[in-house]
């Protein structure tokens, strides 16, 4: 069985003449995705400087936070040692005002003696 052959259909793909439209339409597609791509990545780019912003952000506010309570400590130390060093001098003076009262004490007690055993003779 013997068919005759078909007459021949334009393919726009494989048609010489079509290759011009079909050369713009892949270049057309090739600079789209080369422009959606930059897109992305100037896109992804900027998110990833935004999260960089932010977690420094968030590191900063917790150092903050740690060295307020660190200077808090440190302000309050230094007012103890402030405060230890005026009771340590009013120590100091208290002790010598009651080494003066003692030694005027035992001075009028022996001053009370002498005088009692002068009498008493």
């Amino acid at each position: 069985m013997y068919s005759p052959p078909l007459p021949r259909v334009a393919h726009p793909v494989t048609d010489r003449q079509d290759f011009g439209g079909l050369e713009a339409s892949l270049h057309h597609l090739i600079s789209d995705h080369h422009h959606k791509s930059l897109g992305l990545r100037d896109h992804a780019e900027k998110a990833k400087k935004d999260a960089i912003r932010s977690a420094t952000r968030v590191s900063d506010l917790l150092v903050d936070a740690v060295n307020g309570g660190v200077q808090e400590s440190f302000v309050n130390e230094k007012r103890i040692e402030l405060e230890i060093r005026a009771l340590t001098a009013t120590i100091v003076r208290f002790g010598k005002q009651t080494d003066q009262w003692l030694a005027a004490s035992h001075s009028i007690n022996t001053t009370i003696k002498v005088q009692s055993a002068a009498w008493a003779s």
